[in-house]
């Protein structure tokens, strides 16, 4: 008799599944900040009073028990055992809705809510936790920085490589270009593709789906400074280099001149020593004085010797 009245497994099995509630085929995605406090709504407004109320979590599936309240004899136990998540944990009875107090990126994963009272319903969440984007760098990304318009600094932005970090350029309010962090390393660099300074405002944006970061190009502080230091680094090398060049030329040019003036001198001696000379006797004689008879040459010389005077001009040739 008694095998009569014996139920089939396979018929409390299909009993079972209509009992269900089909509530749980559908996943919430929740995005949140690392540190904050998060709640989980379930959307409902009011539990009946002697539901038993079950949370289930892991990082791929929820096969972890972490919370379970039951009524016994009129009284709410609350059970929060797991130790991943010690006292973080608060249910609301009424809404069945969980609190998690400083979460973190480990806690991501997927969570379940399981109700029972005459059939179990279910509720399923996917939570991905971020932690704050960082500031992203601008630096040049050339070896060698000019003014000119046709070697231009090329502006490199970088940051720290997260979980679904996206990078962009912006031109004033317009995106002009952007990565995402799809292959795994330590940063994540965009180049910024222009080739002369222009009025616009660049920045580089740095956006997780929780947080964003910018910073603004300064084209002066990135090129400028860094072509000036250099021109005056120029500058301190071609001056003194430019002022032993005229000390040089000077030096050259008194050498040259003093040759030329060597050279000259020796002519000048040689035209004076090799110059003819001739003198002419001019002779004066004495109104006095008489010529005399040539037998008397001999006294009267003498005579004349005494009263004539003779001067001689230098002529040069």
């Amino acid at each position: 008799m008694s095998s009569l009245y014996r139920i089939p497994g396979a018929v409390i099995y299909l009993l079972f599944c209509c009992l269900r509630s089909t509530a749980g085929e559908e996943v919430v995605k929740l995005q949140e900040l690392e540190g904050n406090t998060v709640i989980i709504h379930t959307g409902l407004t009011a539990v009946q009073s002697d539901a038993q109320i079950l949370w289930f979590y892991g990082p791929e599936k929820a096969d972890m028990k972490i919370v379970d309240s039951q009524v016994f004899r009129g009284e709410t136990v609350i059970d929060y055992n797991t130790e991943r998540f010690r006292d973080r944990l608060q249910l609301n009875r009424n809404s069945g809705s969980l609190t998690i107090r400083n979460i973190s990126r480990e806690d991501s994963g997927l969570y379940k809510l399981q109700i029972i009272t005459g059939r179990i319903s279910d509720w399923s969440f996917r939570v991905n936790v971020y932690a704050p984007v960082l500031k992203p760098v601008i630096r040049n990304g050339t070896e060698n920085c000019s003014v000119s318009l046709r070697d231009w600094c090329s502006p490199l932005c970088t940051v720290e490589n997260e979980n679904d970090v996206n990078l962009s350029w912006f031109k004033d309010n317009e995106r002009i270009s952007n990565i995402n962090s799809t292959v795994s390393s330590d940063r994540l660099s965009l180049p910024l593709n222009i080739t002369i300074p222009n009025c616009s405002v660049y920045t580089c944006v740095a956006a997780n789906p929780v947080s964003n970061q910018t910073t603004q190009l300064r084209f002066t502080q990135l090129c400028y400074n860094k072509a000036a230091e250099r021109s005056a680094t120029e500058r301190h090398v071609i001056i003194p280099l430019a002022v032993l060049i005229c000390l040089g030329v000077i030096v050259v040019g008194s050498l040259i001149l003093f040759k030329l003036c060597c050279k000259e001198r020796p002519k000048q001696q040689e035209v004076a020593e090799n110059g003819e000379t001739d003198y002419s006797e001019v002779k004066i004689t004495s109104p006095n004085s008489k010529e005399a008879p040539e037998g008397k040459v001999s006294r009267e010389t003498k005579n004349q010797d005494q009263s004539e005077t003779v001067v001689y001009s230098h002529i040069k040739f």
